[in-house]
């Protein structure tokens, strides 16, 4: 006697299952199901919702003769207005142009999450996968990616990252501390910390960094010598101005950015004072305007394009069905010692 595979029975329940037998159990349309598969704009959001829980519940998915292959990678950023961005962008594309295919880019200009238009314009493009930068996909966008087979993986994830979706980042807790332990070494003690938004993980990271390294020398970290800015040379001017205010002002800060950086460094120049020899600065990131900087800056290197690459690696190895290893990657940061940094005169 045979005993009936229930995988088998499964497998078959699911070849079963066309749209026109989803769209009777919705009540709608068939041309309705379609456009929902293909990411059509037309649907109401309770009937997509719908549709789309039928289609998770029955476990439909396109035949594979019939769907047609990637052709890119989708790359979502909260903001695209930086040379950081540009170093992420180039790993991402080396990488996908191996496999054959282009990136198309989305700027949320500042924005946490994207709008629905972009998930129906991504169920529409229908791209290997996508790549988050310092952005936040909601549950339903997961859900929506999710139903149509189409992996995410987190850069620098803005807020913590589900447990399903793996992300790519840098030490940045080893950066904070590298950057900090080189200003105690020369012999800061006031030494003060611009930080960026502490919803970004790394921005969290490198400030424990920092305070680990304050703390393993003996140094008290002082409130008022902390601030939390845009990650910008805006937010970092703003910052120093207050600090450089105070009525004992730092001999030195570490910025968690080099534009942040460089903006401690045009408020130095407004105080009248001299980088390095009346403020010494760190920045993070060494982007290429670092080198370029007067003086050129010390700041930590972040491997920017090798994360974009990990990232693009992890996408496409998982639109080949492959479970990845590991859920989170973190690259080896490094300090960079230039012209930025030295002993305080007092």
């Amino acid at each position: 006697m045979t005993v009936p595979d229930p995988t088998a029975r499964t497998a078959r329940r699911r070849r079963d299952i066309t749209v026109a037998r989803i769209a009777e159990m919705a009540g709608v349309s068939p041309p309705t199901v379609s456009k929902v598969i293909n990411g059509h704009a037309g649907v109401s959001t309770a009937t997509r919702r719908r549709i789309e829980e039928l289609i998770r519940e029955h476990g439909w998915q396109r035949r594979p003769e019939r769907a047609e292959p990637a052709t890119m990678v989708e790359l979502l950023f909260r903001a695209l207005d930086s040379l950081w961005a540009l170093e992420i962008i180039q790993g991402v594309e080396e990488t996908v142009r191996e496999a054959g295919m282009t990136v198309a880019l989305t700027d949320m200009r500042g924005g946490h999450t994207p709008n629905r238009e972009w998930v129906d314009r991504v169920l529409t493009r229908r791209p290997a996968g996508v790549i988050a930068v310092s952005a936040m996909l909601s549950e339903r966008d997961h859900e929506r990616l999710a139903s149509r087979a189409i992996p995410v993986v987190a850069v620098d994830p803005y807020g913590e990252p589900d447990h399903h979706m793996p992300s790519v980042g840098a030490t940045n807790w080893n950066g904070g501390l590298l950057a900090t332990r080189h200003l105690l070494e020369l012999g800061h003690r006031r030494i003060a910390m611009i930080n960026g938004p502490g919803e970004l993980l790394c921005c969290r990271a490198r400030q424990d960094g920092y305070r680990s390294a304050m703390e393993a020398a003996g140094v008290p970290v002082e409130p008022a010598l902390l601030r939390r800015r845009p990650l910008y040379v805006e937010g970092g001017r703003a910052a120093a101005v207050e600090l450089l205010a105070l009525p004992d002002p730092p001999t030195a800060v570490f910025a968690a950015n080099d534009l942040q950086a460089l903006g401690a460094y045009q408020a130095a120049l407004r105080a009248g004072l001299r980088v390095p020899e009346d403020l010494s600065v760190v920045g993070f990131d060494d982007v290429s305007l670092a080198r370029w900087a007067d003086p050129p800056m010390t700041t930590v290197r972040q491997p920017l394009a090798k994360m974009g690459a990990a990232a693009a690696g992890l996408v496409l190895a998982m639109a080949a069905g492959e479970r990845p290893e590991h859920d989170r990657v973190e690259l080896a940061c490094g300090l960079v010692v230039r012209a930025s940094t030295a002993p305080p005169a007092r």
